[in-house]
């Protein structure tokens, strides 16, 4: 069997791992990106570093710092979070972009610290947009960041892939934003949920740079954790624009090297899944209120003229040069509606700078667009011009929970730059005319790849095998809070005895009574969803829960756990065989079902065995194991710095 993109470059940037065969999805290994970066949570991890006591960042090279998320924000306390970043910076001989020089994922890209076949990370959900790069991008937790300053590497699963196969052209006037709303509306039902994307197909050629950012940054509104676009020459025109403005991270050598050796995933390459998109049939399309899974074809919209109170063209997603450009051309000689009020920020300075010399940037300015600096701002809650009570808001922005950008009795729908645009000028959801279709997305789900039959030696201190009394939570996206609540959350009385009286709680209030310590979780799918609290994965530990088990997991939550020493093993294959054995408890709503037998777990073996049944896993090796043994990869970066 083949590799996929993401084994490939997975592969080429391990450290340790599974050896003597490909690496498959599945697959825990230890890798070494190529860059890191953080923004303004830099302060935190630097906390993170310093409590982990290593003398000096590992690779002064790989950590890249830019500040971009609260820089409207001039309060001493954040000037001098800022100072101690930037002499932090200066001290380790890290690359540092102050306030008002862009948004990091920009940078990134921009500055070509992103380039084909690189595997690079981010402290950030959205560093899946270096995809439309050819490189591997997904996010990683603070604490990652801190054991990869320390140690320039950091633990990984790799997931498995869905090809996304694109055929044709989009039509005029609908662009990336639209392509990628459209896949999310339609395909919102978990299809590519903590899972790979990889485009492919003769329409990935027309698709602009531009374009390719913008669905790649949103794979991570899909569920994804990486959007991968191939390299070809629409990638080697931007890689040599960005050198022929002076950016010398890519030499002519490095360049002549990619083209030359393009990672591509191989013919028989295994995928979970198969998406087919006709680009021909795709339309405008806006997303929300306050989802992005809620999606609708402007033509439909527009005849409820949804009124506008505020229009955002910012964001890392949508506010780039073919995106200022693409407002600018609806906006020309026109004004902003009364009573509604736009808000524009670049990408970057570089950005800002080519839409003045195209003329783009002053017709926006001529139209009433209030201009913001180059950051996220609006985007994330924070800075001018957030949503207030009975505000309705259009943005060409990445996400639109509610209350992520103002007030939670305020609505904001996602629309393409065009749209928003149109938006502002007609003071309600409008755009261009265009004739009502349906869009052409097929989803094929492929048969799933059968973990490696394979035995792995187990490490001193990690259990070969273990048993307990099996605890069945047949729910589906049991989510952080459900395990801890946040009334919990921010209390630092919080004792371990406390803890494991009031895990999942707010999943089922009988279930820290009904619980001991030594017995075994079996979740559904999608386990530990929501928030990146720890404290989901630290309450468990504290009542005794032995080893999580689920269909699958949240990704932040998977690396919550083994980073705090407590391994989760992935067993879609048992999920179901116990759904279809307590059909009765779970058709009652019963939250929390007690197996009738002990369950017994071979980690040396990858199998799994109850009632008779034997199920297989991905083998946890020495990486995983390691985490565990150590306790987690604080403790585990100090073993290996001898602190």
């Amino acid at each position: 069997m083949g590799q996929t993109v993401v084994e490939k470059i997975a592969q080429g940037h391990m450290v340790r791992g599974p050896t003597g065969r490909p690496l498959v999805a599945g697959d825990f290994l230890s890798i070494r990106p190529k860059h890191i970066l953080t923004h303004d949570n830099t302060a935190p991890v630097m906390k993170k570093f310093l409590s982990i006591g290593a003398p000096k960042v590992f690779d002064p090279k790989q950590p890249v710092f830019a500040l971009d998320h609260d820089i409207q924000n001039e309060s001493d306390a954040n000037l001098a979070k800022y100072k101690s970043i930037e002499a932090f910076a200066a001290r380790e001989g890290i690359d540092f972009y102050p306030a008002g020089t862009g948004i990091g994922h920009q940078i990134m890209c921009e500055q070509l610290y992103v380039t084909p076949g690189s595997f690079v990370v981010a402290s950030d959900s959205h560093s899946n947009m270096y995809g439309a790069l050819g490189a591997v991008g997904t996010p990683v937790v603070r604490t990652d960041a801190a054991a990869i300053w320390s140690t320039g590497e950091f633990w990984w699963q790799i997931p498995q892939t869905v090809q996304v196969v694109l055929h044709g052209k989009l039509p005029e006037g609908v662009g990336g934003k639209d392509l990628i709303l459209t896949l999310c509306g339609h395909l919102n039902q978990g299809q590519v949920l903590n899972l790979a994307v990889e485009f492919a197909g003769d329409g990935v050629a027309s698709l602009s740079m531009d374009d390719r950012m913008s669905v790649a940054n949103m794979t991570t509104e899909w569920g994804a954790l990486v959007g991968w676009f191939p390299m070809d020459a629409r990638t080697v025109q931007f890689i040599q624009q960005r050198m022929g403005a002076g950016i010398t991270r890519v030499t002519p050598p490095d360049l002549a090297s990619m083209r030359k050796q393009p990672v591509l995933a191989d013919l028989d390459a295994a995928y979970a899944a198969r998406v087919t998109v006709d680009l021909s049939t795709i339309s405008a399309h806006v997303a929300g209120p306050d989802s992005v899974q809620v999606s609708t074809s402007l033509a439909q919209l527009k005849e409820r003229q949804i009124p506008i109170h505020k229009a955002y063209l910012l964001s890392c997603v949508n506010s780039r040069l073919e995106d200022l450009q693409a407002a600018a051309n609806v906006l020309r000689g026109k004004k902003v509606a009364a009573g509604v009020t736009l808000y524009v920020a670049a990408a970057s300075r570089a950005v800002q700078a080519a839409a003045e010399k195209s003329g783009a940037w002053q017709i926006l300015v001529d139209a009433g667009a209030t201009i913001l600096p180059p950051s996220c701002g609006p985007c994330i809650g924070l800075g001018t011009g957030l949503l207030e009570a009975g505000e309705n808001g259009i943005s060409a922005t990445n996400r639109n929970f509610k209350g992520r950008m103002g007030s939670r009795d305020a609505k904001c729908y996602l629309a393409s730059p065009a749209v928003v645009a149109a938006s502002a000028l007609a003071g309600f959801i409008s755009g261009p005319d265009v004739a009502r279709k349906e869009p052409s997305v097929e989803f094929v789900e492929l048969e799933a790849t059968a973990p490696q039959r394979e035995n792995v030696e187990i490490l001193e201190g990690f259990p070969a095998t273990l048993e307990g009394r099996l605890v069945f939570l047949p729910a589906d996206n049991i989510n952080t809070d459900g395990i801890y609540g946040k009334d919990y959350t921010y209390r630092d009385d919080m004792t371990q005895e406390m803890m494991a009286k009031v895990v999942m709680e707010n999943y089922d209030p009988g279930f820290a009574a009904a619980t001991r310590k030594g017995d075994v979780i079996v979740g559904g799918f999608n386990f530990g969803t929501g928030s990146s609290r720890e404290q989901a994965v630290t309450a468990l530990q504290a009542k005794g829960i032995a080893l999580v088990l689920a269909g699958s997991f949240s990704q932040t939550y998977l690396r919550n756990a083994f980073n705090n020493g407590m391994a989760c093993v992935e067993c879609p294959p048992l999920v179901k065989h116990l759904r279809q054995r307590h059909s009765g408890a779970i058709a009652k709503d019963q939250k929390t079902i007690m197996g009738e037998d002990e369950i017994q777990i071979d980690f040396s073996k990858g199998t799994i065995a109850y009632g008779g049944e034997s199920f297989r896993f991905p083998p946890l090796g020495s990486v995983p194991q390691a985490l565990v043994v150590a306790g987690g990869v604080e403790n585990q970066v100090r073993q290996t710095l001898g602190l």
